[in-house]
């Protein structure tokens, strides 16, 4: 490990699977931490989701990169037990299984509390680790339903509903995840005692929904909820801001003339200006030309492109080398985003491939463990350990 990466000194243990859960792991392993990733023999799902380089799939790599991988049947009671010595060795324990499976695995928290009372684990679950609905399967598309993402969406589209284009509550659990195990690890400094974090992905949901307020306030929902996307000769484009705005400034700053005559209702008026404003953005012939307006304006404009022009055109990315190419463990390397965090006095980023299915038993169990080469034989033999190419 690299002594100038924030979390150098910390080693994870992750049995989390999909996205939540991973996402947390990887993040925590760009910051340098030693991420151990517990599969089972039959695999975490993503491994079959997007392109395949060698046996890891492009979903994988991404929530993956830059971890251990060790593959346990945790149904096997010497799978239980490799667990319990590993929680003796690490900081840091991720988990988003139902609630209840970690206890019935015989690996839940209060056993892991008394194996190591320093560690602390973190839980995330679609609605918490205790009532009414604690017991209810929740993926992204269930939490995005069920706090009103998807209604909102589709009121605002004026379509009809339809699940979100990304798996917004998973990564929101995940960021929040990651906050509070790093404000556990900055409290165990203090008092040398770990403790365990329940996040529910609704909770999640709607403390990272800034609009949130106005459903509980029961008041008119403004804001940027009203910035609106039009359409120009060189590609639709979205403008930030309430339309009042928008209009003041092409009416003050850009000189386009008010269509509406003196006295008429406020409903002909805002149509009225609002085909004005959409006539004047079409009537731009080069991209260069209708920008340079709106900069003078001072309104804040984005091109409404594909993630793939994104990828591929963006100077921001560039500029911040936010898609970095790694090891694909095949001969060759494949591009996979960049650690988001960018410090002045540290280092962060991604460190290499996602690993092999079991990739890293022996190294885990011997090194860390010290476990003996005759073990090692016996757990593999018995089938509570699994590898790649024992496949």
């Amino acid at each position: 490990m690299t002594a100038d990466y924030p979390l150098s000194d910390i080693r994870v243990l992750d049995l989390s699977r999909v996205l939540a859960g991973p996402f947390a792991g990887r993040m925590l392993a760009d910051l340098g931490a030693d991420v151990i990733k517990v599969e089972p023999p039959d695999r975490d799902v993503t491994r079959n989701w997007g392109r395949k380089v060698g046996p890891v799939s492009g979903y994988y790599n991404q929530q993956n990169a830059g971890k251990r991988n060790l593959c346990v049947d945790l149904r096997k009671e010497e799978g239980k037990q490799i667990i319990l010595d590993l929680v003796r060795n690490v900081d840091l324990v991720i988990e988003n299984f139902r609630p209840g499976v970690m206890d019935r695995l015989g690996i839940g928290w209060d056993v892991i509390h008394a194996t190591n009372p320093a560690v602390i684990m973190l839980s995330i679950s679609g609605f918490g680790q205790a009532g009414p609905e604690s017991q209810r399967a929740a993926y992204a598309p269930i939490i995005h339903a069920e706090t009103g993402a998807i209604q909102r969406q589709s009121d605002k589209a004026n379509s009809t509903p339809a699940e979100m284009c990304m798996s917004f509550a998973d990564t929101n659990a995940g960021l929040h995840g990651l906050v509070g195990l790093l404000a556990a690890l900055h409290q165990k400094q203090r008092t040398g005692t770990g403790q365990h974090i329940d996040i529910c992905m609704v909770d999640a949901m709607l403390a990272t929904d800034d609009h949130t307020h106005y459903y509980l306030d029961d008041a008119k929902v403004i804001g940027n909820g009203a910035s609106e996307v039009w359409q120009t000769q060189s590609g639709p484009i979205i403008i930030a801001g309430d339309f009042r705005h928008i209009w003041r400034m092409m009416n003050e700053v850009l000189g386009v003339d008010d269509p509406t005559p003196e006295g008429a209702p406020l409903e002909d008026k805002i149509s009225l200006r609002r085909q004005k404003a959409a006539d004047y953005l079409a009537s731009f012939e080069t991209r260069e030309a209708l920008i340079g307006a709106l900069d003078r304006a001072n309104l804040a404009w984005g091109d409404v492109q594909t993630t793939t022009t994104c990828l591929g055109t963006s100077p921001t990315l560039r500029h911040r080398g936010s898609i970095v190419e790694i090891d694909d463990r095949a001969g060759g390397t494949r591009p996979v985003f960049q650690s988001p965090y960018r410090f002045s006095g540290a280092n962060s980023g991604v460190r290499s491939g996602a690993p092999h299915l079991g990739e890293h038993n022996e190294q885990v169990l011997s090194d860390l463990l010290g476990y003996p080469a005759e073990k090692l034989q016996r757990l593999k033999d018995a089938g509570v350990t699994l590898a790649e190419n024992q496949r």
